[in-house]
This record gives C-alpha cells, structure tokens and sequence, in this order.
C-alpha cells in the first residue's frame, strides 16, 4: 500500500496501474494526492494546539461517448479501488453527453519532480514548531504584548496517469509561520514567512517584525477617507495579486468575457511584470496540475500588456493550444488558476518609497477582500495589523483600518516605484502564493474608516 511510505512515488504509480487496469472500456485518468500536514498554535502567547494530518486521496475521471464520470476515495486498499472505479463508471453511464467536457491530457511519461522538496520541511516534528513559536512569543513577551499565530508545515506527493499515455508525478513541501502581535493599547502587527525550506525560516526574525509593527500602530487615530498616494507592503500586494488571480488571469474568465485581461492591450503600468511559474523555487513551487500536465511559466502582464492566461485542458481546446499546467481537480467548473504568482521588483528601497510621499498612508496588509466588480478587478477589504500616516516623507503617526475599493489595474497603472527586494506572500486560504515588492501607488481609495464599527 501507499501509506507504507507516504510519499514514495513508485508505490503511487503501481496504485494508478492498478486502478486503469480496473477500468471497463472508454477513456480513464487517475490522480494520487498524498498529504502530510502538522500545525502547531499559539494564542495568548502560549502554545495550545498541535494536529497533524495525513490524507491520501484517488480520484477517478472516465469519460465514454461524450459522458463523463468522476469519483474519489481515500481507502486505498484493493477493494477501494475496486468500488471508486465502479462509482465512477456508473456516474458516467448515466450522465449527459457533454460536448465541451474536459478531454483527458496527451503527454508521455515525465521522471518524478523533487523540485520545492526538502527532507527537512518533511521531516519536521512538534518540537521544531514549538521551538518556532516560542521564540516567536519570547519576542512579544519581552515587548509587553501578547502573540497569536501558527507554524505549519507540509509534504505533498502528487502523481497522475491515463489511458492516453500520461504519467507524471511530483512531491513538495512548505512551511509557514504566521503570527499577530497586540497590546492593550489598540496596536497590532502581522508577520509571517513562507519556504519550502524550514531551516530557512527565522522565527526570531518574524516576531521582531510583528512587535515592531505593534509598537509603532499603538494609539492610532482617525483620518479622513479618500484617494491618497500609498506604499503598500508586499502583504498587501500579495493579497491584491491572490483576488486578482482567482478572476482575471484565467482563459476560461476570458473566454466568458468577465476579465481586463484582453491579450495585447495596456491593462497596466509600462513597469508592470506578472508571471506564473510553478517550477520556480523562489516560491512554492508545485510542478504538475491535477491533470497531470507539466507546468509552464506564463508571462501574464509584460511592460503593462496583457501577454498571457493559463489554461487547463478544457479551455485549451476551446482556444486551439495547449494547456499550461493549472488545471485545477475534475468536475471543475473554476477554470484553471495560476497559483505561482511573480511580480518583478524595481530599483527602490521601501524608505525611499516613503521618502517619496508629501501627504500619503503605509498599508501592511489587506484582509476580509472581496470582488465588487470581476472584469475590473474592483476590489473591497480593510487595511489591518498596521496602517500609518505618511507627511513629509516621515511616518508620522498609526491611524485607524480603513475600507478600500479599488480597481487592481488601475492601481497598477499608476505605480511610482517598485523596491527592489521581493518578499514570498503566502495565502491564508487560497493556495495562491505571491512573490511581490513594494508599490508606491499614486493614487489609492479609502472609502471609509473602522471607527465607527470599533465605537459600537
């Protein structure tokens, strides 16, 4: 069986054999998902949590005369696959003929990907984490405050195969830790550093960052909303970039006409860089979709221009090419997602993206976002976790969460400055990591401001 060695990737292979050998006429695909995760957590600037989770998962596609079924199970036994093959077939049989359905992928067979995969990250116990986040709390503690957080860590093993040719399989790991800092006094910081590496996360380095942040947002006032010049840290950046992508960087949304992202036309600014790439290990990488397809970069927005989508199998054959590696598991009806995200830095370092600011605000992040307008990428959410007033090209003083709402490319064509130094955003949710600067934005709505909400 699999779970013997869990990510053992022969094993995984000799499983999907067995299961399209299973398979009574048509077409089939069988995708293998091993998952290791632990998370350990801390409130109140006390550890009080660890779990730890292993699931491994084979799901079914087989597609006969225009039908298609999918199933899937976690019992990994030969009586399981026996009973996730015949779900399947009995869906398809009776399903709908389905002229646009997914077709299954072409390719041949691929060595097994270590790329993002370290011994280290897999290996990692309670010990490792708690270690993390006491030096995490020791750095709140020594400021007076209370820390709030998680460090997790994960190993992923996955591996697909079809009765057209395709085997393809790769295993990768990540690691993450997360954390808020707060006191009495209204202040609060968020930090957070991501890796396929945990050696190669400062726990140390993320305390000190969020208690710093902490300290500066205590006593925050109000300010009037409106349009406002703004640095945005890449926190922030990553998180307009993650709501972005799950809209607009999709050949399916194109094809539905429900994103900017018209090929050849300026939807941003000329020094706008956006690329996907799963491969990449300056992020978190993850080298094969759920259809077994190898993943390639995509220059999504060159010089300001729409240059790229991804695509999965689907929309691949509905626009003549081939598909880029981002499909996302069957039934979907989501698109493909690129889930890699780059944007190119520039030449400036954050102090003197502030320098730069007469009457301005500093963001540090975004949460509770949410899409107002799709085809414009108008965003909504709030500023949190240190939000400042920028004067004189000085942070002179924190200032309450605002509500912004704002369209993403136009915001991004209005950039004034990029640093140079990017920094790996992790998403809470979504699975869509960004690799981002800073922006100075020249322009930035505030509609409204949390005081009101906090007074009552």
């Amino acid at each position: 069986m699999v779970s013997a060695d869990r990510h053992d990737s022969a094993a995984a292979a000799e499983l999907l054999e067995q299961v399209l050998g299973l398979v009574h006429g048509g077409e089939a695909e069988a995708v293998y998902t091993g998952r290791d995760a632990a998370l350990t957590r801390f409130a109140n600037s006390q550890i009080h949590q660890n779990v730890v989770e292993h699931d491994a998962v084979v799901r079914v596609r087989v597609t006969a005369d225009g039908r298609t079924g999918v199933a899937a199970t976690n019992r990994l036994d030969e009586a399981g696959m026996r009973a996730v093959v015949a779900e399947a077939e009995e869906i398809r049989d009776h399903a709908a003929r389905n002229a646009e359905a997914a077709p299954l992928s072409e390719g041949g067979v691929s060595e097994h990907s270590l790329v993002g995969w370290s011994a280290t990250t897999a290996g990692a116990d309670p010990q490792l984490r708690a270690d993390g986040a006491r030096r995490v709390i020791d750095a709140a503690v020594d400021a007076g405050l209370e820390a709030s957080g998680a460090f997790s860590t994960e190993a992923t093993t996955m591996a697909a195969a079809n009765t057209r040719g395709l085997r393809s399989s790769g295993s990768t790991t990540q690691a993450k830790l997360v954390t808020v800092v707060m006191g009495n006094d209204g202040g609060s910081g968020y930090a957070q550093a991501a890796n396929t590496d945990v050696d190669r996360i400062d726990a140390a380095e993320v305390g000190a960052e969020a208690v710093d942040r902490a300290v500066r947002s205590a006593g925050a006032e109000d300010l009037e909303p409106g349009d406002y010049p703004v640095v945005l840290e890449p926190y922030a950046v990553g998180t307009l970039l993650e709501y972005t992508s799950s809209i607009a960087f999709s050949a399916l949304a194109a094809q539905e006409g429900r994103t900017f992202m018209e090929l050849g036309r300026t939807v941003m600014g000329p020094g706008v860089h956006i690329w996907d790439d799963g491969s990449d290990e300056a992020g978190l990488p993850s080298t094969i979709d759920y259809e077994g397809v190898r993943k390639q970069r995509v220059d999504l927005v060159t010089n300001g221009v729409a240059t790229g989508l991804v695509h999965d199998t689907a929309t691949a054959r509905r626009s003549g090419t081939t598909s880029t590696g981002h499909g996302l598991p069957a039934p979907n009806t989501w698109g493909p997602v690129a889930w890699n995200l780059f944007m190119a830095g520039g030449q400036d370092e954050r102090d003197a993206l502030v320098s730069r600011l007469d009457r301005g605000i500093w963001v540090t992040r975004f949460h509770y976002v949410n899409v107002v307008h799709a085809k414009r990428a108008i965003l909504t959410g709030m500023t949190k976790d240190g939000t400042f007033l920028v004067e004189g090209g000085k942070v002179v003083r924190p200032i309450r969460n605002f509500r912004f709402t704002q369209s993403v490319p136009e915001a991004f064509s209005r950039i004034g400055g990029l640093t140079r130094e990017t920094r790996l955003v992790a998403a809470e949710y979504s699975g869509i990591n960004v690799r981002a600067p800073g922006l100075l934005i020249d322009r930035f709505g505030f509609t409204g401001a949390t005081a009101a909400e906090e007074a009552g």
